[in-house]
């Protein structure tokens, strides 16, 4: 395997740089991790490390944009994510390649179109009040693990149309699964996936009897689909699809608010700002989603060699496209570690990825971490965070428990 040569790079404080001890790889701390990817960006853009089984990373913006864009070259099909699953399972569409990760594509997208979204609105609303409403209670309560975790849970029960009851189990069982996926527990992993394998199998078998309309339902939509031979989708694939559409949605989210609300406790003016004036939200969001995207980013792998900055990544070597580290390249956004409000070109971030694997629940992600902020904002005058902040392990990067205090 073809490896950086890491001798060559020296470190900011003169020291020869050890990547596989780097923040980057093993660090769990947003800011040592951004600190780490500014020297790699400006002094070994791709660079291959041994933690996780050895892959590459790739962190200037133009380079995991071309990367992310060119799905001929750089696959999903191998591995998708780092640290991948500890059994090795594979499921769509994440893991597929076109043509046979498009109907599986096609058929998510068609459930979070504008006139869904628009239907979805109030109830999610609800949901958000109904959450929030323990922690303003208290005066206080965890703002990612309690309030994210336990809204996100039902804002994909109302997308699946699951019964009102498995919210409860679902977020119990994807904070179980998630914590395990994170230490790479295979044993508890396999317990609690087998429980939402459980729940998406339901659900197909259900909707083949009682199908619903398309637009509005992922199970029914994904029913309607055929693969390139015109064949219905198996019976694995269609189960495997909605156990990941189960976790997909409740995973960023959490992470992603408590960033927000870490953010605005100490911006207190900007927190103002927001609660004063809720259409600077969605301009303020964009950047949040620029400058602290939860997922470190995606892996391919490679069909061919590719010579990129003196290296040579060979074909089925795993490269992380590292999202975050792009949406802080200042050869792209001007003063890229800063809140900007406005930025002329927040929308070129690279939260969502990009290409044919960008998230295909974009809108449904957007509105949701819009209704929780506005509803946060709302009910409360003030907010701050109390006690210590918990961080996510890969692949994901940011909050993960966010104590707050809460003044009505």
């Amino acid at each position: 395997m073809a490896i950086a040569d890491v001798d060559r790079q020296v470190h900011q404080d003169g020291q020869k740089l050890d990547i596989d001890k780097s923040a980057a790889v093993i660090s769990d701390n947003p800011a040592d991790i951004y600190e780490e990817y500014r020297y790699l960006r400006k002094h070994c853009p791709v660079i291959h490390t041994s933690q996780y089984g050895g892959y590459w990373l790739m962190t200037r913006y133009e380079d995991v944009k071309r990367a992310a864009m060119d799905s001929e070259t750089y696959i999903s099909s191998v591995k998708a994510v780092v640290p991948s699953d500890p059994r090795g399972l594979r499921r769509p569409p994440l893991n597929f390649d076109a043509p046979a990760h498009t109907p599986f594509r096609t058929a998510l997208e068609r459930t979070v179109k504008p006139v869904r979204l628009a239907r979805l609105k109030e109830p999610l609303y609800k949901h958000a009040e109904a959450q929030l409403a323990p922690l303003l209670a208290r005066g206080h309560g965890d703002i990612s693990a309690e309030f994210g975790a336990n809204f996100v849970a039902r804002m994909e029960s109302e997308w699946l149309n699951l019964e009102a009851g498995i919210a409860t189990e679902l977020a119990t069982t994807a904070a179980s699964w998630l914590n395990a996926w994170r230490m790479q527990d295979g044993e508890v992993v396999t317990a609690n996936s087998q429980k939402m394998y459980r729940i998406a199998s339901d659900l197909l078998a259900d909707r083949r009897l009682n199908p619903r309309e398309p637009e509005d339902d992922p199970a029914s939509s994904l029913l309607l689909e055929r693969d390139a031979d015109g064949n219905p989708l198996s019976e694995e694939n269609l189960v495997g699809c909605l156990r990941q559409a189960l976790v997909v949605g409740v995973v960023a989210p959490p992470v992603l608010i408590g960033s927000i609300c870490n953010h605005l406790s100490v911006d207190k003016e900007l927190q103002r700002r927001l609660r004063d004036d809720e259409t600077l939200i969605p301009l303020a969001m964009e950047e949040f989603l620029r400058l602290y995207s939860p997922y470190r980013g995606f892996a391919r792998t490679t069909t061919k060699n590719v010579h990129l900055h003196g290296e040579i990544i060979r074909p089925r070597e795993p490269v992380t496209l590292c999202y975050t580290a792009a949406n802080r390249d200042p050869e792209v956004f001007d003063n890229p570690d800063e809140f900007v409000m406005g930025r002329s070109n927040a929308a070129a971030h690279m939260g969502f990825g990009r290409g044919k694997h960008r998230c295909a629940g974009m809108p449904l992600a957007r509105l949701s971490l819009d209704v929780m902020l506005r509803v946060i904002l709302r009910n409360t005058k003030d907010f701050d965070v109390v006690g210590e902040l918990q961080y996510s392990r890969m692949p994901e990067l940011g909050i993960i428990s966010c104590p707050m205090t809460l003044v009505q």
